[in-house]
């Protein structure tokens, strides 16, 4: 037995009993790693679903085969699977953004190829426009967390079966304040991040119904355990405020080495640590006790941004990636953005996200508030020239500016553009490819402008041909414009 296992007995630190105050200290020191932003990485799920009918459910043999030829590839991302056959794949952390776009886009060609020699595809929405929950995998860390979520209601199951996202990772930030220090950017992150579910809510349906939400998915969030999906408060420093949200978050589940994992009812992991029942809980508890954290925004070191819809098109997922790197990342554009959102704290008011006013409207109206909108319109405007100063290909910055146009410009979110679940049943995916590369043209009405928002495309500075060592002069081109795909190279392979 490995004394690694929880309950074990040893002398390796991860097997002792954890007291209150060292888990306090270990929470302090591992939740925000400091020091200049260098690195960024991000998270893909994907829904996977029919190229000809993408209404219909997916056999369950079919399903494993296309899977087991997908975790042979050689990816450089790891790949996992969610518990309703959602594809992830975590990239491994970059040393810039465009390292970041080059390894994943090629990690994704290699990945839709495998699945599209089986007929399928991944598809980016937020949450699956047709099918209902139907839990895959039976792992007992699945069979915990349902029954656990279960007693909330029916979003649990949504949330882990039918949903999918794109979360950005970026480093915490440096110790000292200023617009890349960590508590600026802890703070920014849960302001932006509203703006951020409102620009790209990608999920307006659920089991072919229209939900009334833009983003069904971040309300199925706001719907989950209260504790486990909130923001820490915002009374105390971040290090301490996390540390005592961990602590004081019920345990989703005390895992064992036979028979199903306890599901207890209202224990914290502070109760736990002080009764030390059923056992004593050590390090590896509370380090997966980490992972059944869900908050807008996950300190794991680094920042985890966990708010964002998956993305139609082929390239839809690297706007919200180059997006939040910009804006954070970038000095002048962090001071000008966190000018824009900083009122809307007041709109958020007291409570945590996402369960306070200004993340709901984010999620069931999107950019169609004007004040959404308006610091939408500063947001992208900012990352643009952003981008440039941190050398992002013209391709990366076309396909931000197509998306600003399309849809910043005019108070409008992807949902906006998504035909109705039954006006693509029975269609197929290689010929009606708008979920594979975005809506050609607009469609319904254009919202109203608020206040001080402007009507037209955004201002950015022009921009002539790219040239450089490894590139050639680029064309531009009608519509978003597609990466071209890099071969695959030989990296990590993982699996669930």
């Amino acid at each position: 037995m490995g004394l690694d296992i929880p309950g074990a007995t040893g002398s390796r630190p991860d097997a002792v009993p954890l007291d209150e105050s060292g888990a306090e200290d270990l929470l302090r020191g591992i939740c925000f790693k400091t020091g200049p932003p260098r690195t960024v990485g991000v998270e893909l799920e994907w829904l996977i679903h029919d190229r000809e009918r993408p209404d219909l459910p997916i056999g369950r043999e079919r399903l494993d085969s296309a899977v087991e030829a997908v975790r042979a590839l050689p990816l450089s991302a790891a790949l996992t699977f969610e518990p309703g056959g959602q594809l992830e794949l975590s990239s491994q952390p970059a040393g810039s953004l465009m390292e970041c776009v080059d390894t994943t886009a090629a990690d994704l060609a290699a990945v839709r190829a495998s699945l599209g020699a089986a007929g399928l595809a991944p598809v980016g929405l937020g949450v699956d426009p047709w099918q209902p929950p139907h839990r895959r995998l039976r792992e007992p860390r699945y069979e915990a967390m349902e029954a656990a979520l279960d007693r909330a209601g029916p979003a649990g199951r949504a949330m882990m079966c039918t949903s999918a996202s794109v979360q950005v990772c970026l480093d915490a930030g440096e110790e000292e304040p200023g617009p890349l220090g960590y508590g600026r950017r802890w703070q920014l992150a849960h302001l932006l991040g509203a703006v951020l579910v409102a620009a790209f809510a990608n999920s307006p349906f659920q089991q072919g119904r229209r939900t009334g939400w833009r983003s069904t998915r971040q309300s199925l969030w706001a719907d989950l355990d209260p504790g486990r999906t909130l923001a820490p408060g915002s009374g105390c420093a971040p290090r301490e405020a996390w540390a005592a949200h961990v602590l004081d978050t019920t345990v989703l589940c005390i895992r064992c080495e036979e028979g199903p994992w306890d599901v207890p009812e209202g224990l914290t992991f502070r109760e736990w640590i002080r009764t030390g029942s059923p056992r004593p809980p050590v390090r590896a508890d509370l380090d997966y006790h980490l992972t059944t954290l869900f908050p807008p925004i996950r300190p794991r070191g680094h920042l985890e941004l966990r708010m964002i819809d998956a993305q139609s098109g082929a390239d839809g997922w690297l706007v919200p990636l180059a997006v939040a790197t910009a804006l954070f990342d970038d000095p002048e554009a962090a001071e000008t953005v966190y000018r824009a959102v900083k009122p809307l704290a007041e709109t958020a008011g007291s409570p945590a996200a996402p369960r306070n006013p200004l993340w709901t409207t984010a999620a069931r109206e999107g950019l169609a508030d004007p004040e959404l909108r308006a610091a939408a319109t500063v947001c992208f405007g900012a990352a643009l020239p952003a981008l440039e100063r941190m050398g992002a290909s013209g391709a990366v910055r076309d396909t931000v500016a197509a998306f600003t146009d399309r849809y910043v410009a005019r108070g409008r979110c992807p949902a906006d553009d998504l035909p109705e679940p039954g006006d693509l049943a029975g269609q197929s995916l290689l010929t009606d490819r708008s979920l594979l590369t975005g809506p050609i043209r607009l469609t319904g009405p254009v919202p109203p402008a608020g206040p001080d928002v402007p009507t037209g495309p955004v201002d950015r500075p022009a921009r002539g041909p790219e040239r450089g060592p490894e590139r050639g002069p680029e064309r531009l081109v009608a519509g978003p414009p597609t990466i071209p795909p890099t071969p695959p190279r030989p990296g990590k392979a993982a699996s669930a």
